[in-house]
């Protein structure tokens, strides 16, 4: 079975306050936070991942 490979762009950003905040520029409204950057990392990856389900539907 072949599948498609899609690539988005991450913008990641400290936060003062503590943590970090995600966007997808190219998903306008697709922004995530999470207090490391890791957990940030994999909750904007939960995103992109939810949003290529619905299109699917």
């Amino acid at each position: 079975m072949k599948q498609k490979v899609l690539k988005y762009d991450v913008v990641f950003e400290e936060q003062p306050e503590g943590g970090y905040t995600a966007i997808v520029p190219s998903l306008p409204g697709y922004i995530s936070e999470g207090d490391t950057f890791e957990k940030t990392k994999d909750n904007i990856a939960d995103a992109i991942k939810l949003y290529l389900e619905d299109l699917s539907k």
